[in-house]
């Protein structure tokens, strides 16, 4: 390798937009550049992104990280990729996606979920490591064979989502672990693809890709990929993995007992351990790092449900979403804990641990004339924290509780935010230098090229934390209670959300 290409290249799909990160072997950030994904709902429940969106997102976003880092393309010494998990693209014999991309947060097959569920549900979790829900590629396949059969039957390779964007670079066709056991298709045990899993829902094998680890050197960019991204001809390409993997690396949670919380388009708390803990309230994936598993539980609707707020009732015409997102936060922050007894249960897109029900909605609870704007955007903080506590007890019950927690995302940006979590959780929070899942990328992909020896290297080498929030003993009465009243009222609500969600229908 040239002693002038030291530096890494991360690119990350998130559900609201596509970063792409320069960062050189000390874990110095050079540039970064991101540009939003416009996410497309149909119908209720339906998430879905065209996949050439995050082509033009990636072409525009390269040379502009280049720029800012003060740096050519001829010294990047490799790229890697992430994205959300299992988001499935489906190609036809000529190259050609047939149909928009099904996100991780689509709800539509619930239906084929229950379906799974009742018939096969021991079965799957005991060969897949994870229940059937509608973020499973297994279940949005069986939902496309009843609904858009010509679709599967024109399909000849699956991707997932950074899988077919690194594929535009290299050409090539290819997985890792962790979104393999992510479609709900893949033996975890046998580390490979399952047989039984496809026959549930009648798929041909044939459409599934070869299995190599993140840090496999998978191509170079093609001399037509690089004219049409600003990247250098034959630079060499590495696998990656799915955004939580490389997020919860990158944010130095390496070693067994060590975790994070997520405050991104979903709120998720994950351990990282040496084997997936295999029970119907977790979700469990082959880490980054050998020989790991992180164990996840997760909020639908975290980050997503702010950006709600905002941009329903805080976005001005014209103006920014930056702006509007520090206003909210000012307001935040100058309402007492217990927002004056507004409660917020984040079910927008119905809900994963500890309901695992599609049909629940969400709603603010409490609502009187004192309450003003800074109100709600509390009560939203503070009920999707309860939401992470619902989820941390799934963990806990397990025993696989934590003292910290390094937290991650979008939402991490915000002191009051984190305070909150720290307080409605009980735990530590560490706040980690650079949070973005492109970056966690990046380290893979030096990992991939030998910039780094193995995995633990490039993490000691170049993650660090930089604050700390304590949990407010003070506070820990009042949010015991509150976390009751919410839990109490999710119950209640349960049968009234099932029959909102019926209205229209019949």
């Amino acid at each position: 390798m040239s002693a002038a290409k030291i530096w890494l290249m991360g690119i990350d799909i998130g559900a609201g937009g596509l970063k792409t990160m320069v960062v050189a072997p000390d874990g110095r950030v050079g540039g970064s550049a991101g540009v939003d994904i416009e996410t497309r709902s149909a119908h209720p429940g339906w998430s879905e992104q065209d996949p050439a969106d995050w082509w033009r997102a990636l072409c525009t976003t390269v040379p502009r990280a280049l720029a800012e880092a003060g740096i050519t393309a001829d010294e990047i010494a490799a790229i890697a990729f992430s994205a959300g998990a299992h988001t499935p693209v489906l190609e036809d014999a000529q190259g050609r996606v047939i149909r928009p991309a099904i996100l991780w947060s689509d709800a539509r097959s619930g239906a084929e979920t229950k379906e799974l569920q009742e018939k096969h549900g021991a079965e799957i979790l005991a060969i897949g490591c994870n229940r059937p829900a509608p973020t499973w590629t297994q279940s949005q396949l069986l939902w496309l064979a009843r609904h858009e059969p010509e679709a599967l039957a024109r399909t000849k390779r699956l991707y997932v989502a950074k899988d077919w964007l690194r594929s535009r670079l290299t050409g090539t066709w290819e997985t890792d672990p962790t979104e393999a056991v992510g479609t709900l298709l893949f033996d975890a045990a046998n580390n490979a693809w399952s047989e039984r899993l496809c026959s549930m829902i009648d798929l041909d094998m044939r459409i599934l890709p070869p299995i190599v680890k993140p840090t496999t050197v998978v191509g170079t960019v093609l001399l037509a990929a690089a004219q049409a991204s600003g990247l250098a001809a034959g630079t060499p390409v590495v696998c990656g993995s799915s955004d939580t993997s490389v997020e919860v690396y990158g944010a130095g949670a390496i070693a067994v007992g060590q975790g994070t919380v997520k405050l991104a388009t979903a709120g998720a708390v994950c351990i990282v351990g040496r084997q997936p803990h295999v029970h119907p309230t977790l979700i469990n994936y082959p880490f980054v790092i050998p020989g790991h598993w992180y164990t996840i539980t997760a909020t639908n609707s975290c980050a997503s449900a702010h950006r709600w707020l905002r941009d329903r009732f805080f976005l001005e015409p014209g103006g920014s979403g930056a702006e509007a997102f520090s206003t909210m936060d000012r307001l935040a922050t100058g309402i007492a804990p217990g927002a004056d007894g507004l409660l917020f249960h984040p079910y927008m897109q119905g809900e994963r641990a500890p309901h695992w029900d599609p049909l629940l909605r969400a709603d603010f609870v409490g609502m009187t004339f004192r309450h003003d704007r800074g109100h709600f955007v509390r009560a939203l903080y503070e009920g999707i924290a309860f939401s992470l506590r619902d989820v941390l007890e799934q963990l806990r019950a397990q025993n696989l509780g934590m003292a910290e927690a390094r937290i991650i995302g979008g939402g991490a940006r915000s002191s009051t935010w984190r305070q909150i979590v720290a307080d409605v959780l009980g735990i530590s929070i560490l706040v980690p230098r650079v949070t973005d899942a492109s970056f966690g990328a990046a380290l893979v992909a030096g990992v991939g090229v030998g910039v780094f020896p193995d995995e633990i290297t490039a993490a000691k080498q170049c993650i660090s934390v930089v604050a700390r929030h304590e949990p407010d003993p003070t506070r820990r009465p009042l949010y015991e209670e509150m976390y009751g009243i919410y839990h109490d009222t999710a119950k209640q609500l349960i049968d009234i959300n099932h029959r909102l969600s019926a209205v229209g229908k019949a």
